[in-house]
């Protein structure tokens, strides 16, 4: 059977496990490891511990009056906000997290390191050793940190949920607090991966700026859920601002790993897969275009490429040329210096 087959049906086992399902997937992770499909295996693995852990559709606790119930995460009920009763936390649906990322060699690789740890949590244990739970990205926007978090809780197959900012941060004396620390416990009973995007926002230095009231208080918390964090998943921090963090936020972390913007072989990749349904001028050599952005986010690269698509299109053009590309480069670089 396929990898692709198979990781389909452990994912479907998911939304609905039973003792004899569960028997069948681990007699196939077995039957895939004699065959020394390893890498699938790792996957495979990771997929059949989430379906372990999900509450099986016959024991799913009825939702409380006043509070908002996934149907399909292992977050039984999403924690609220103790004044207003509205989430902490956003699901991002399992088919709509971004996964394909395009990095350098030894940026993958630590990505790779992560999730390989993680589905071999239970190996790991038996010689006294956990895998990292707690990961900080930094980098300039646009380069991927949170599609990071999303390929990680893709490939691992947890359920993604993203803190609500908006909904966390209150003008209450201690209100904050307590709905981070609500937030925190709610993640220490299923496995999830949590997402703190752009951090910064509640973890810069507790000298930087004027707010040494709540904001202190506030870092001080975080900074104690963090050390204490033991939860099944992982949590996933992103900032922009990696100077700009209170510094003893990094030792808290099991693994601080920098996003860079892309160079040339990635952009190139980016270029390719992104312009992949298009037929390509011969004319056109995607690797010389690919210099001229140099020092461009991955962002911005995808949406020049997908601009010259859009051009070409509309334009009823047979092949997307160089002139497509210069165009929506210029485009851009009008609209980034305005």
């Amino acid at each position: 059977m396929k990898s692709d087959t198979l990781k389909r049906l452990f994912r479907s086992i998911q939304q609905r496990p039973s003792p004899e399902l569960l028997s069948v997937a681990r007699g196939i992770v077995e039957d895939e490891r004699r065959k020394g499909h390893l890498l699938l295996v790792m996957e495979l693995e990771g997929l059949l511990h989430a379906a372990e852990a999900h509450p099986r559709s016959s024991e799913r606790t009825r939702p409380t009056p006043g509070r908002t119930q996934s149907a399909v995460s292992q977050l039984t009920e999403l924690p609220l906000s103790r004044r207003y009763q509205q989430p902490l936390l956003k699901e991002v649906p399992r088919p709509e997290l971004r996964h394909h990322m395009i990095l350098p060699g030894e940026v993958e690789s630590r990505f790779a390191r992560i999730e390989r740890e993680y589905v071999s949590r239970d190996r790991l244990a038996e010689y006294g050793l956990t895998p990292r739970r707690k990961i900080l990205l930094y980098g300039p926007p646009g380069c991927g940190k949170s599609m990071g978090a999303e390929r990680l809780a893709w490939n691992i197959g947890l359920p993604f949920f993203k803190v609500q900012f908006d909904t966390l941060i209150s003008s209450f004396l201690g209100e904050s607090a307590n709905n981070l620390r609500t937030l925190f416990e709610a993640t220490q009973a299923q496995p999830c991966v949590l997402l703190l995007d752009e951090c910064d926002f509640i973890a810069k230095s507790r000298t930087y700026g004027q707010d040494v009231g709540e904001m202190f208080r506030l870092v001080n918390m975080l900074l104690s859920l963090l050390e204490d964090y033991q939860a099944p998943g992982l949590l996933v921090a992103t900032t922009n601002l990696e100077h700009a963090l209170d510094k003893a936020l990094f030792r808290r972390f099991d693994e601080v790993l920098s996003i860079p913007r892309p160079g040339q072989p990635e952009i190139d990749q980016l270029l390719r897969n992104t312009l992949g349904a298009m037929r390509i001028s011969r004319g056109l050599n995607l690797g010389s275009f690919a210099k001229q952005l140099i020092d461009l986010s991955a962002a911005q690269v995808v949406k020049i490429a997908q601009d010259a698509a859009k051009l070409c299109i509309l334009a009823l053009d047979p092949e997307l040329t160089t002139g497509h590309l210069q165009q929506a480069f210029q485009e851009l670089s009008t609209i980034e210096n305005e």
